[in-house]
């Protein structure tokens, strides 16, 4: 008697960590993903000149490709517009920095950029 009261339990708890683990088809990337990729890019986007950093162009290239869906390319853009209004990038280098980087990036850094446009 107590196999068969383990058996459907067992299976619940199955069925309830496959549907813990299965991604999200709408899930967004995080904030903090957004940050760490394009970290390397602060300095340049404030005070540089030229060309990004290696580092900068890896970052941004990175997340192009994690921002693959519609979901995400606006997630990505509401985190830099926020960090944008913060840091107070260069509009040139910003503008400038995924053709410098060889590039195609989804998202404008910029601070008053609409991300209801993005996707």
């Amino acid at each position: 008697m107590a196999s068969r009261i383990r058996t459907p339990a067992l299976a619940a708890v199955c069925l309830l960590l496959l549907l813990a683990a299965a991604p999200a088809s709408d899930a967004a990337i995080s904030c903090s993903d957004v940050i760490k990729d394009l970290r390397p890019c602060v300095n340049y986007l404030v005070n540089g000149t030229g060309k990004p950093p290696s580092a900068c162009c890896a970052g941004a290239s990175a997340l192009a490709s994690a921002a693959s869906s519609s979901s995400d390319k606006k997630a990505a853009c509401e985190c830099i517009k926020s960090a944008a209004k913060n840091m107070k990038p260069n509009a040139q280098l910003a503008q400038a920095l995924p053709a410098n980087c060889g590039i195609n990036l989804p998202v404008t850094i910029a601070p008053n950029v609409d991300c209801s446009k993005v996707g």
